[in-house]
């Protein structure tokens, strides 16, 4: 069932939105949304350096054109993540400073906020779902009974997602909290 395989991707799509959320430990997807504007085009971060952590409060980026370092330097600086990059000529630095309790229950925040936007993703997946179904009812494609087991299996398909979801951010909001 195409639905089925589109609700993983929506809820695996979230997974990668929580990823961006810094949970007070160097990660390398914070800054898997971070974009370079180089030689006019904008740039994925990670297209352009290799990113790693050498400890749990340092990220390294180690770009692989030095002429890009201020570019990147730039971006980081730009960026709402809140982060403050140190360059010492061969690599750029971030430094990522322990959350304050205020900064974590907005975390916590911001994590459910990605995770009602992936409901609203499952709830409109469901409903093209269930018009299919009622459009092959109409054509006379199914019949009635056959159309309500199908819109029920929908329903079934949508609340195990969300439990999945759900259960993701009370994993997320879990890291965050953690000191």
């Amino acid at each position: 069932m195409d639905l089925e395989a589109s609700m993983r991707k929506s809820v695996e799509a979230t997974q990668r939105t929580f990823n961006t959320i810094r949970t007070g430990r160097a990660n390398p997807s914070l800054l898997d949304k971070l974009t370079v504007e180089y030689y006019g085009a904008d740039t994925p971060l990670k297209s352009l350096a290799t990113i790693s952590t050498p400890d749990a409060q340092t990220i390294q980026i180690q770009p692989f054109d030095k002429g890009s370092m201020a570019l990147i330097e730039k971006a980081i600086a730009m960026s709402d993540l809140g982060l403050t990059p140190n360059n010492d000529g061969r690599v750029i630095r971030i430094n990522i400073p322990p959350l304050t309790e205020d900064r974590r229950k907005e975390l916590c925040k911001l994590a459910a906020k990605y995770a009602e936007e992936g409901k609203v993703g499952l709830r409109n997946l469901r409903r093209e779902g269930v018009d299919r179904i009622k459009k092959q009812e109409k054509d006379g494609e199914l019949s009635e009974d056959q159309s309500h087991d199908e819109q029920e299996k929908v329903q079934k398909l949508t609340d195990r997602y969300i439990t999945e979801l759900e259960k993701k951010l009370a994993e997320k909001e879990a890291e965050i909290l953690k000191v």
